[in-house]
Parts: C-alpha cells; sequence; structure tokens
C-alpha cells in the first residue's frame, strides 16, 4: 500500500476528499515554510537550489529524491511536518519524503507561474492546491 492509498483511507477514500488529504500533506508542508516562497527558500538553503529552481523555472522540472529532500528539511519546521504526518500514518519518514520527491516538484511548478514566486505575503490557503489534484493523479 502507497501513502497516497493510506491518506486516500485517511480521508474515508470518496473521490475528491482522498486527493484533499494527499495534497494536505503538501499543503501543510508549504504552510509549516511560510508559504510556497519559504518552502522554496528552506530547499535553497537546504542545498537543493538547483533543483528548485527548475521547478519554479519555464523550463523541465529537475528529479529529487525522498533521502534529498530529508536532508534539505532536516531541522525546520516543514521537516518536523514530514515527521509528525509519518507517525500521524504509522509509516516511516522516507515514504512520506518519497510521495513528496514524486509530486512536489509539480506542485512548486504550477504554484511559480511563469517562473515567479509570487510575492507577497506567506499565507497559504490549501484550496490553492485543489485543483491539482486530478492532475496530478491524487
Amino acid at each position: 500500500m502507497s501513502i497516497l492509498d493510506t491518506l486516500k483511507g485517511l480521508a474515508g477514500g470518496q473521490g475528491a476528499s482522498s486527493g484533499n488529504a494527499a495534497l494536505e500533506v503538501i499543503g501543510g508542508l508549504i504552510q509549516k515554510s511560510g508559504g510556497i516562497g519559504g518552502l522554496v527558500s528552506t530547499l535553497q538553503q537546504g542545498g537543493l537550489g538547483g533543483v528548485v529552481s527548475s521547478w519554479v523555472g519555464t523550463g523541465a522540472n529537475q528529479s529529487v529524491s525522498g533521502a534529498q529532500l530529508g536532508q534539505a528539511l532536516q531541522g525546520t519546521a516543514a521537516g518536523q511536518h514530514v515527521e509528525a504526518m509519518a507517525q500521524k500514518l504509522g509509516v516511516d519518514p522516507s515514504q512520506v519524503l518519497g510521495q513528496l520527491a514524486r509530486h512536489l516538484p509539480e506542485v512548486v511548478n504550477r504554484l511559480t507561474p511563469n517562473g515567479q514566486v509570487p510575492a507577497g505575503g506567506s499565507g497559504f490557503n490549501l484550496s490553492q492546491l485543489s485543483g491539482l489534484a486530478s492532475k496530478l493523479g491524487l
């Protein structure tokens, strides 16, 4: 069973709710980072500058491994969120990180239109991600 299946189960496994549960993990990561700009900054400071720049930019998204994400997020509020979600789901944090590695590049890409991190406040609304659920296969 994948982490997404587990998330779907926690959400009751019903239609859009299941996608929202998976997006809750990603949304929480963004919120704990202080918004998409904060997440981009955290990952850049964690050694993923070139990779993250490809997600924000208009070209192809470079891939990242769960281990790379874990190292970049270590000691941050976003890293603590990953640990808390893994504990809540009863899975190893590497499973959560693996799913984040799979979906985060596209989420960041879509939340940074025209190759720019949105200016302004650091707030983040989970509903911003809801439209991505079907596009990401969540």
